[in-house]
């Protein structure tokens, strides 16, 4: 037909706009690489894997530093949504600042200030493909620094650094393990802990 565009359609990536026009209480969105993914219906294990870790942290550096047993320095949030950049807004299971970055406690919707440290929740194959090859590229793009994943079926903590090279493995540890994981090395982690065992 005369006067018809033969050019493609530029696809339409996804932004904070895209977000924000879900329903506030049906909005358990991410935006990653322009596209807008729902985020799964947790189970009970990645709830209690979300919570445990959270709960450990805060415990010994969820506040302003007071010795050794207390190293704090960290502020703490679970499912916070960060727009790390137009078209990259996340939602990890629990993320990290260090106080130096972040005096304040941290506030308003989206955070803008990358985190310093995120953890994911791991329940199923589908996790571990977004979690383990999408976000982990995405999460070292963006220059996070410490990235953990929490896998609740293999029972395995995986630690990651970001390098020059991008994410190296420094750590990967059973529930039986004890271990000091970066960068919260300055206190001995027993790993069942974050599956919900007992510490002692």
């Amino acid at each position: 037909m005369a006067g018809a565009s033969t050019q493609t359609p530029t696809p339409h990536l996804a932004a904070l706009s895209d977000l924000l026009a879900v329903a506030p209480e049906g909005r358990f969105h991410e935006v990653l690489d322009g596209e807008l993914v729902r985020k799964a219906a947790p189970s009970a294990e990645h709830g209690l894997g979300q919570a445990a870790s959270a709960a450990w942290l805060w415990s010994y550096f969820g506040r302003k530093p007071n010795g050794a047993e207390r190293p704090g320095g960290w502020w703490f949030l679970t499912e916070a949504t960060i727009e790390l950049a137009r078209h990259d807004i996340i939602q990890p299971d629990v993320a990290g600042w260090r106080r130096e970055r972040m005096p304040e406690a941290p506030t308003g919707y989206p955070l803008r200030l990358p985190p310093d440290w995120v953890c994911e929740v791991m329940t199923d194959a589908d996790a571990r493909r977004r979690d383990g090859l999408q976000k982990r590229r995405l999460y070292g793009n963006h220059g996070i620094s410490h990235y953990w994943l929490l896998d609740v079926q293999l029972k395995t903590l995986t630690v990651l650094r970001l390098e020059a090279s991008g994410y190296v493995q420094v750590l990967e540890a059973p529930r039986t393990a004890r271990v000091r994981a970066e960068p919260f090395a300055a206190i001995e982690l027993p790993v069942g802990v974050l599956f919900g065992d007992d510490a002692d």
